[in-house]
């Protein structure tokens, strides 16, 4: 009996992390990022993302991170990602925002043309098959939106679909 009661309350302490760790977006939020990512992922022919809860984590305490100067700044981390910020700025419409790129990329070439668009092929890279993102609310009030991706995008020569 006594290891039941042990693993009763291992299971209740990591449901109560995750639960942490997912408070401070809600499901509605977490719905706006994978239904736009995946949306973008789709018109390309790859495969739809999974929510993962460790990159959520790791993407929410780096949004906390920004809060008193809401830098773009990357974290620098062994997860790809993406940042934005504006004025009540939700997970759905950074999302768009990243996807706007989309524009900037030529398939031929298999580069950016005049502008950036790594944001849009992180969100659209085929081997990438998980998604976490966290958002926080700066000092200037602004929203900091961050997502974290796994696998990483990388660049080197590969077509992201």
């Amino acid at each position: 009996m006594a290891f039941n009661t042990k693993l009763l309350l291992a299971i209740c302490c990591v449901a109560l992390v995750f639960t942490l760790v997912s408070a401070n977006i809600s499901k509605e939020e977490i719905d706006g990022f994978v239904e736009e990512h995946n949306k973008a992922r789709k018109e390309v022919g790859n495969k739809p993302l999974k929510w993962n809860t460790t990159l959520a984590q790791y993407a929410q305490e780096y949004a906390d991170k920004r809060v008193g100067d809401c830098a773009m700044e990357h974290s620098m981390g062994r997860w790809g990602e993406n940042l934005a910020s504006g004025d009540g700025m939700s997970g759905a419409a950074a999302t768009k925002y990243w996807v706007t790129e989309k524009e900037f990329y030529d398939e031929k070439s298999n580069k950016c043309v005049k502008d950036e668009c790594g944001h849009y092929l992180a969100v659209v890279w085929g081997k990438t098959t998980e998604v976490g993102c966290g958002i926080s609310k700066c000092n200037n009030g602004q929203n900091y939106v961050v997502c974290s991706y796994d696998p990483m995008y990388q660049p080197e020569d590969e077509r992201p679909y």
